[in-house]
């Protein structure tokens, strides 16, 4: 029996492709025809490992792996994040590149799922020795990204500048400017309005969606956040204009309660001057393991893969559990907040306001004609909310979760572009 054919009841320790592929078996039954072409959603187009040697600030020589894996490209080019972390391994970028090829198509943007990494702790390196990682990491995958080929974005532990020298990077390359090449760049490299919120917005926008139906007013609602990064505290940010009070929060430095609610607005302010969210004066600190009983309306998770597992699963008292993060919930916790009644807004349809932000940005950029702030917000709610609403009446009318139904609408639409285009040669 191979690894990933374990019955997700029996293990909650499958890797990130592992999961993955239990998700595309779990959809299988629903694509009909197009289930003859599923093996292609089962194997990633292209794989690039590099190495990335720079040299450090004291003089001596470092290598660092890097990846770049492009998913399926059969709707679109490539689009997907480029994460800097320690914990960075191929499975989880072949995921999380399978896991971008079924958010664009959820939310129906022209684009197939890819993927970038580098296993490294950017806390270990200096400002300047992650300006050359990052620049050499983009020369050594130059030659399979591009405006309508792969574009990369900000991801775990990357942002604005980390964009800003692989646009620049490319463009020296290329002998142009090229501002497509990623998107989640500084507004002055053109980068959107509105992109820095916008997977936090999204967040909300699905779990207030989720909320209606169900009858449970945001105003005065409960929300415990896990993970206070770009995702977090846009999401904490925008529940908390809304009228709902964020009782705990929790990262890598510790978790904080306060049953009133926390300002995250305030938060976010004192955070810049000390990073440490259990120095934060206005709340208490809890032990880590108390965050997941908390009783609360919403459950965000917003931080890394697999947080979510047998282990904590009994303690959730959320009634909506919305992913900010991606894949944080395993299989088979995923079953047991099913059989409990908790809905879970998965991350290939919560999180994906960011993808739908980068969408914008890089049709700006092919036009060099920019929105507004107000029109990106717009138009991003108007897309979030008819994929919600697609998705939760596959998932009544199947009587499947918000993930199955969210993966058979994807999965149907990239199949069709597969089975249209056919084989070539």
């Amino acid at each position: 029996m191979h690894q990933h054919e374990v019955p997700s009841y029996l293990s909650d320790d499958l890797g990130p492709w592992e999961i993955y592929l239990e998700q595309v078996d779990r959809v299988t039954p629903y694509l009909g025809k197009l289930s003859y072409w599923v093996e292609t959603l089962k194997r990633p187009k292209r794989i690039l490992i590099v190495d990335v040697p720079i040299q450090l600030d004291d003089g001596s020589i470092a290598h660092f792996e890097g990846y770049r894996v492009q998913h399926n490209s059969s709707r679109g080019p490539g689009k997907g994040g480029v994460r800097y972390h320690q914990d960075v391994t191929l499975s989880e970028v072949m995921a999380l590149s399978a896991w971008m090829t079924v958010k664009n198509a959820a939310v129906n943007l022209p684009y197939g799922g890819a993927k970038g990494g580098i296993r490294v702790d950017p806390r270990k390196l200096s400002r300047g020795e992650l300006e050359k990682l990052t620049r050499r990491y983009t020369s050594e995958i130059n030659f399979i990204i591009g405006p309508d080929k792969d574009i990369p974005a900000p991801d775990v532990n990357t942002n604005e500048l980390t964009m800003a020298w692989m646009m620049d990077t490319y463009s020296m390359n290329q002998g142009r400017t090229a501002t497509g090449v990623v998107t989640g760049k500084p507004i002055a490299l053109g980068g959107s309005l509105g992109r820095r919120d916008a997977t936090g917005r999204g967040v909300f926008v699905t779990a207030r969606e989720a909320a209606n139906r169900i009858g449970l007013p945001i105003e005065g609602a409960r929300v415990i956040v896990q993970g206070f990064g770009n995702v977090g505290n846009a999401s904490a940010r925008i529940f908390h204009d809304h009228g709902a009070k964020i009782v705990a929060i929790q990262d890598v430095s510790g978790t904080i309660f306060n049953g009133d609610g926390i300002n995250p607005h305030d938060l976010l302010e004192f955070i810049k001057e000390n990073p440490d969210v259990t120095a934060y004066p206005k709340a208490s600190t809890i032990p880590a393991k108390d965050f997941w009983s908390i009783e609360t309306e919403f459950l965000v998770p917003a931080a890394l893969e697999k947080q979510i597992t047998m282990d904590n699963v009994a303690q959730i008292k959320a009634r909506v559990v919305v992913e900010g993060a991606n894949g944080p919930t395993t299989p088979a916790a995923d079953d047991a907040l099913r059989e409990r009644g908790i809905i879970v807004v998965p991350d290939v349809l919560a999180n994906a306001g960011g993808v739908t932000v980068s969408y914008f940005e890089w049709v700006q950029d092919f036009s060099s004609f920019f929105w507004t702030e107000d029109e990106i917000n717009k138009r991003l709610e108007k897309i979030m909310v008819e994929a919600f609403k697609g998705i939760w009446d596959v998932a009544q009318d199947k009587n499947v979760t918000m993930r199955t139904a969210t993966f058979i609408v994807a999965c149907t639409r990239v199949l069709e572009a597969r089975a249209l285009r056919g084989l070539y040669p």
